[in-house]
């Protein structure tokens, strides 16, 4: 019989949730529906909507290093767990061989020419070798990384490698109804989710566009991104908001007229999966996960190119028949996406892979 299934949940229990944060929340709330022994690791306490699930929750003390260092002393007390870890891979680097380990890969950004914040990149180099050698399996968030881990760790079985992808933040949402005006874009301000160049991309529309629509930006601070912040607020037309909320998040999609994330690169992309499933006209990127998990539902551009951003928004604003046929093709694309899909192609690694 399988022991506890231990997860580090640090990342769900924020308020101000990143992607990964909102993928690991979303992950553990239907876990938490299955028939599992089930232990949280975690640094403060656990979403309000949890408090009623059948698990064992772990406070482990410390930060940042401290955390993990501690979690690697909990778990040399605890052999024979199947240790989960869907953001960090320095405990699946370091982890002793009595614990299995599943890292949940969500992209390889750390290792390509995009722009990725320094810490954040020298750690995922220094341990994501490591951590995949050591692991049990290997989960990714979308068919695009699997392919870069197997590119790049040739010794890696493909076997040993599924990806499990996502499901949306809000599982009922209601169909978007369109004010006719807004541009949408919610992603962390940095330069791989690429604003700036939106934002000039925006601001290069015609008149008669600009006039009679707004570009709303949505996302707390990142990193680098003093120009972004700058252009947002200098540029005619376009809106600021900060970080948004759930509740905020539901209003602005409820009623966008287009959504636009030209991302330089995504494991996944959650935000462009919450637009599919309420039907929103979707402006993208061919760069990683994003044109896999559109698949033919949204309109693709080149997002290192300001005049192909700009060329796409027009099209969508412009094209009514465009916006309804993307409107339809969103709907079926999203219905594949689910937690409950996630959570079933997971199991499957859990119960049956080898050591």
């Amino acid at each position: 019989m399988q022991k506890s299934l231990t997860i580090d949940v640090r990342e769900a229990c924020k308020l101000q949730k990143t992607g990964k944060g909102q993928w690991t929340y979303g992950f553990v709330s239907e876990l938490l529906q299955r028939n599992l022994p089930l232990t949280l690791l975690t640094d403060t306490e656990l979403p309000p909507q949890w408090a009623r699930a059948q698990s064992s929750t772990v406070r482990i003390p410390g930060h940042g290093l401290r955390w993990h260092w501690n979690v690697l002393r909990w778990l040399r007390k605890h052999p024979g767990v199947t240790y989960v870890s869907p953001v960090s891979y320095i405990v699946p680097a370091f982890c002793p061989a009595s614990v299995r380990c599943i890292p949940i890969v969500h992209d390889l950004i750390a290792f390509m020419d995009e722009p990725h914040d320094r810490k954040a990149k020298f750690i995922e180099r220094l341990t994501l070798p490591r951590a995949i050698r050591k692991a049990h399996h290997v989960c990714t968030i979308s068919d695009s990384t699997k392919r870069d881990i197997l590119q790049r760790y040739r010794h890696l079985k493909k076997e040993r490698v599924t990806p499990v992808f996502a499901g949306p933040m809000h599982v009922h949402p209601q169909r978007y109804s369109s004010d006719h005006k807004t541009i949408l874009s919610i992603a962390t301000l940095c330069p791989r989710k690429n604003q700036l160049r939106l934002i000039k991309a925006f601001a290069s529309l015609p008149d008669d566009l600009r006039a009679a629509h707004k570009l709303i930006l949505g996302g707390g601070r990142g990193w680098d991104d003093q120009e972004i912040v700058k252009a947002a607020r200098h540029t005619a037309g376009v809106e600021w908001l900060g970080y948004i909320d759930s509740t905020a998040y539901e209003c602005l999609l409820h009623s966008c007229h287009i959504f636009a994330l030209p991302s330089l690169y995504e494991g996944f992309g959650m935000q462009i999966l919450d637009a599919l499933q309420r039907g929103i006209p979707v402006l993208t990127s061919d760069r990683g996960s994003l044109k896999e998990l559109a698949d033919g539902a949204a309109l693709i551009v080149d997002p290192e190119n300001i005049s192909s951003i700009a060329d796409g928004l027009e099209k969508l604003l412009r094209d009514e028949d465009l916006r309804k046929n993307l409107s339809q093709k969103a709907l079926q694309r999203s219905a594949i996406y689910s937690w409950r899909r996630t959570v079933d192609l997971f199991l499957q690694c859990y119960h049956t892979s080898p050591c």
